[in-house]
């Protein structure tokens, strides 16, 4: 059994089985009456330390700043309430959501408030602020797994989606990782490379399954490409179908390869916080535009039986295609190695 499994098995727990069995009962009363039923509290969710970031990436509005909602950094004070609201049932944290999580001063705080109860704690960076004093700050802290985004294995193929990104920043801040592990003698955080397949990358797929071997990090991912204007965007798709979770349909039109089902197991098992305590459905609703409650202000059990979760259920269940964070939904289009 590998490590990261291994963690995974740890944090669970009598409450935790109970919690996921009461959610995935709801979830199918709902499908079958559809009218949303929810019992139990999220098993996961992505809790947002900022807004920030240091680059500028072309398909995300953190990085094309063009958030219409507030900017800023999550608070280890109002981190910790969130964590007691969220309760014991709360088994996997993402702490990322838009913006570089390494810019909030305090995120291995953070984690590490997370880490006491133990949660299974993962997060998503592009690898910028890894000093080596910040990587064993991160191991310190207990986190479980971190997901280093490496679009490139040429400065020149890298910094075409990752603008204004280094590639020797990200390739130094995960030697730095690796080799803190070995000095504090942890298995932990497990590292995972993540690269986005588009266009002009997609002849470099071999080059980083080659690149992660030779670094020595734990996985390696491959993730699909997400487009808001398919006008414009059309050339960062793959030419390699497998690559993309886009088709082309019989009217000459980019349409998902995902079919559109009344019904999402996110909107029953997780719950996105944004960095000042909003609830949101999921992470595709980066601008935070259906805010279902506030966790500085109520209780989760509150916030999901609250008339703006049923009403946004109730549309998911009848009319999902009309909820435009839906229409680019990537559920089970990432390829794993």
């Amino acid at each position: 059994m590998n490590f990261r499994n291994r963690a995974i098995l740890k944090t669970i727990t009598f409450s935790r089985i109970w919690n996921y069995l009461l959610l995935k009962l709801s979830f199918h009363i709902s499908l079958l009456f559809k009218k949303p039923v929810l019992w139990g509290k999220p098993m996961a969710v992505s809790i947002e330390p900022t807004t920030a970031c240091n680059l500028k990436c072309p398909q995300c509005p953190s990085g094309l700043r063009q958030f219409t909602r507030a900017t800023g950094n999550l608070k280890p004070e109002s981190n910790k309430l969130i964590l007691d609201r969220l309760g014991k049932t709360l088994q996997h944290i993402n702490y990322y959501f838009q913006g570089e999580p390494f810019i909030n001063p305090q995120f291995t705080e953070l984690v590490a408030e997370a880490r006491k109860r133990n949660i299974y704690v993962v997060t998503s960076t592009n690898a910028h602020f890894i000093s080596p004093e910040t990587a064993e700050k991160i191991i310190e802290s207990g986190l479980n797994e971190i997901i280093v985004s490496i679009d490139g294995t040429t400065q020149e193929t890298y910094e075409k989606y990752r603008v204004e990104g280094q590639l020797d920043k990200v390739l130094e801040g995960t030697k730095n990782l690796i080799l803190a592990k070995e000095k504090l003698k942890s298995n932990y955080p497990v590292i995972t490379f993540q690269f986005l397949v588009v266009r002009h990358n997609e002849h470099e797929v071999k080059d980083i399954q080659n690149l992660a071997e030779k670094i020595g990090v734990d996985r390696l991912t491959l993730k699909t490409v997400q487009i808001y204007d398919y006008e414009t965007s059309q050339n960062l798709l793959p030419e390699n179908q497998k690559y993309s979770r886009y088709k082309i349909s019989s009217e000459g039109k980019i349409e998902l390869k995902n079919k559109f089902r009344n019904s999402c197991w996110r909107s029953w098992s997780s719950v996105v916080i944004t960095w000042d305590g909003n609830a949101v459905p999921c992470c595709f609703d980066k601008d935070a535009k259906h805010k279902l409650g506030n966790l500085n202000k109520e209780n989760i059990i509150e916030i999901r039986k609250g008339i703006l979760n049923k009403t946004f259920q109730t549309q998911i269940l009848k009319d999902r295609k009309s909820i435009e964070i839906c229409k680019n939904c990537s559920e089970g289009s990432k390829v794993w190695i």
